[in-house]
């Protein structure tokens, strides 16, 4: 598995602008007035406690949360909307499905299809789309499979995979339509201890590639490693954001030197 990952785009793509962005589940605010600006081919760690809303700014930058206020742009396009002179309008369902080939979204559970098998997994989304003729989407899994250590199992099923061997399929298989970003939700936590770092060390060599990743994780060795930035959440709401350095190593928010305490 010495191969690096490398599905970069020609240009630097990949920036995404968040602002003013707040959402809310009956009197529950998930996210409140959110605000943050992130460079292509950056690499962005989300750390917080359970329920500070990491995992909802997450799901709206591919608008698989519709927020309630604010606004969402990857590389100045609006997600989920389109702007009619100075108004916006939700786009259509067919349209945010277009939307979505350019975000790769990794989740904590695989959501692998389990009738279908890691080849099929693989390809049936890039020629649905027609993003890819079914000869070059076989040729492009094939590689993938490789590069994760995993093309002896082109055949198998999903429930005849470890966990981690499904959580590596599942980048795989957000990688063949060769999105902008990439996002992972806790792309460890249903994973036995063992299994963790065969993972890792696939989401590792994608930071490499240029592709844009923002990575809700509980894991702080692993983003000590990887990340070019840490945001820290907390009741829906960014309380520090910063350099790897500053915000492990020197925390300026005491409810970010509280929750570090805990987990380091």
């Amino acid at each position: 598995m010495s191969e690096a990952i490398d599905y970069r785009h020609a240009h630097a793509t990949g920036a995404i602008s968040i602002t003013g962005v707040s959402k809310s589940f009956g009197k529950h605010k998930a996210l409140d007035n959110v605000s943050l600006e992130l460079a292509p081919g950056s690499v962005t760690v989300i750390l917080g406690p359970s329920g500070s809303g990491k995992s909802t700014l997450l799901r709206t930058l591919n608008h698989l949360e519709r927020v309630d206020q604010g606004l969402i742009q990857i590389d100045g396009d609006y997600i989920g909307y389109q702007r009619r002179g100075d108004k916006l309008f939700e786009l259509k369902e067919k349209a945010i499905l277009r939307q979505r080939i350019n975000v790769g979204y990794v989740f904590q559970n695989f959501n692998l299809f389990p009738h279908m098998t890691v080849l099929d997994n693989l390809i049936t989304a890039p020629v649905a789309h027609r993003h890819l003729a079914k000869s070059d989407a076989v040729t492009k899994a094939g590689e993938l499979l490789e590069i994760i250590g995993l093309r002896h199992k082109a055949d198998a099923w999903p429930r005849h995979l470890s966990g981690g061997q499904q959580q590596r399929i599942a980048i795989a298989r957000a990688l063949m339509l060769n999105p902008r970003v990439m996002l992972f939700d806790e792309p460890t936590s249903a994973l036995d201890p063992e299994l963790v770092s065969e993972v890792l060390d696939v989401i590792k060599k994608l930071a490499r590639s240029g592709t844009t990743l923002v990575i809700v994780t509980h894991e702080i060795g692993f983003a000590r490693e990887v990340a070019d930035n840490i945001v820290f959440m907390d009741e829906g709401k960014i309380v520090e954001k910063g350099s790897v350095h500053q915000v492990l190593s020197q925390p300026r928010h005491e409810r970010t030197r509280r929750f570090l305490a805990r987990v380091l």
